[in-house]
């Protein structure tokens, strides 16, 4: 391109917003030239107001930028929303109806029937969506990407889905204190323990895999028809979700051919060849013990599905484990790749 699209970031200090600027620098599509925040950080330089937590140094460049209100007009053609769900929902509905395209990582709008949940290797045809926001004459529009913990469960279940059927799905997910945002979990809540409840998780993961992994028909997309039946945990590590999955299939398989139609599984984002995009979104490794977070989280530069452990199930049909890193793939990572499919398809 000859010219970089112009971006803006929501919520540009917390950790989801750190990880935007660190995946976008150097991005050869896009360039950051608007950064918002919280009242309490508005005007002051992104250095002054942001405590940057990622192991990468903040960019030079994004030291000095001013932080503005979380409100149209900003100086950009599209923002990245990662807003807390608190204020989310109003103000992307502001930006779409301002005429800006809002690629967003927050939940207000996921499972609205004309916005696109999308996971470009899966359900590339949703962004369809768009156009019946696009009715009543307005320009802007909103684009999701899932829940940390779903995405990294579609991408496994995908080719799945495809090949076999899925008739049920169990998940036990053991979820990285990044997920929590900063400060997050106290550390005497989470150190030497195990917290058994993440609000609003478990409903997120058993609902938003059905509208991911459904069919485009008339303007809408019929839900895919299997349950899920999640329990959702927060575990002492920084980043990377784990999760143990159950699952029972329509068609009779293999181990082997499960693994064979995960490993060749394949998407738009290959096809198109996104600058984000995973040469291979799922990754299954033969290792016993694997995969880790700290061993495995960062292949693919964090934009894969890690599997492993496949093997038959003895109540149903095969069980594996599964890793995503959450703030790469699982939010900043996802909504970027969204934003690539959505150049490629002309829709931004």
């Amino acid at each position: 391109m000859s010219k970089k699209i112009r971006v803006g970031i929501l919520g540009a200090t917390g950790m989801v917003g750190q990880r935007f600027i660190q995946l976008l620098d150097g991005h050869p599509q896009f360039e950051v030239t608007a950064l918002a925040a919280s009242e309490r950080s508005e005007s002051r330089n992104f250095a002054d107001a942001c405590n940057w937590k990622l192991s990468s140094p903040m960019p030079s460049w994004v030291k000095t930028m001013p932080l503005q209100a979380c409100q149209p007009p900003l100086d950009c053609d599209i923002v990245f929303s990662s807003l807390p769900s608190s204020m989310a929902g109003t103000v992307e509905t502001d930006f779409a109806r301002a005429g800006y395209a809002v690629i967003s990582n927050s939940s207000n709008h996921r499972m609205a029937s004309d916005v696109p949940l999308l996971v470009p290797e899966i359900n590339s045809e949703h962004i369809g969506l768009i156009d019946v926001q696009r009715k009543n004459g307005q320009k802007g529009y909103i684009v999701t990407n899932p829940n940390c913990t779903t995405v990294a469960l579609v991408l496994a279940l995908a080719p799945l889905q495809q090949a076999f059927g899925i008739e049920a799905v169990i998940v036990s997910t053991m979820q990285a204190l990044s997920g929590a945002g900063y400060p997050g979990v106290a550390s005497l809540d989470i150190i030497d323990n195990v917290v058994p409840y993440i609000d609003g998780e478990e409903k997120k993961v058993e609902s938003e895999p059905q509208k991911i992994l459904g069919l485009m028909s008339n303007n809408s997309v019929i839900h895919a028809d299997f349950a899920i039946s999640a329990q959702c945990h927060r575990v002492n590590v920084s980043d990377g979700h784990t999760e143990a999955v159950t699952i029972k299939l329509k068609k009779k398989t293999t181990v082997s051919a499960l693994i064979e139609v995960m490993e060749n599984f394949q998407g738009e984002p290959q096809k198109l060849k996104l600058y984000s995009a995973p040469s291979k979104p799922v990754i299954v490794l033969s290792e016993q013990n694997r995969p880790q977070p700290r061993l495995d989280r960062d292949l693919e530069k964090g934009m894969a599905t890690i599997v492993g452990r496949v093997r038959e199930d003895t109540i149903l049909d095969f069980r594996f484990t599964l890793l995503g890193h959450n703030t790469i793939r699982g939010a900043a990572g996802a909504a970027i790749l969204n934003a690539e499919l959505l150049i490629a398809k002309g829709y931004i």
